[in-house]
């Protein structure tokens, strides 16, 4: 039988502050009410949710460590589909916040590609599907 990954979470400083930029941003929609340690958004394909990193610890029976400043182990990538969508998700998500990390560009592997940060530094590219 083959793995099936079926959410990613995130392990988040500040929830409110983190899932009002999520909710508010990106428009992905979530009926946390704002209180408990955990946050899950409603989200297509994949589940996505938030849980508080000051109750990690007890949840672990170990302390963990995190990245501190741009999040260079992980990102979260958007596809777009066409290749001007790209500049007009980045502008959106810029306008409403988020930290550019690098503007849109024509990469060499047939694509275009952006990426912001979110509130906490965890990177969030912006993709187009491939040409030929």
């Amino acid at each position: 039988m083959g793995i099936t990954f079926n959410m990613i979470g995130l392990f988040v400083g500040d929830p409110a502050k983190m899932a009002t930029f999520y909710r508010d941003v990106l428009d992905v929609e979530t009926d946390w009410d704002g209180e408990g340690p955990y946050a899950e958004f409603k989200h297509e394909g994949i589940r996505f949710a938030m849980y508080e990193r000051s109750k990690l610890p007890a949840l672990l029976g170990q302390e963990p460590s995190y990245p501190d400043g741009l999040n260079g182990t992980f990102e979260l990538a958007i596809n777009v589909g066409a290749a001007q969508n790209v500049d007009a998700l980045f502008d959106r998500l810029t306008r409403l916040g988020a930290r550019t990390v690098y503007c849109p560009r024509d990469e060499p592997w047939k694509m275009r590609s952006a990426m912001v940060a979110d509130p906490e530094g965890n990177l969030l590219e912006i993709a187009s599907d491939f040409w030929e």
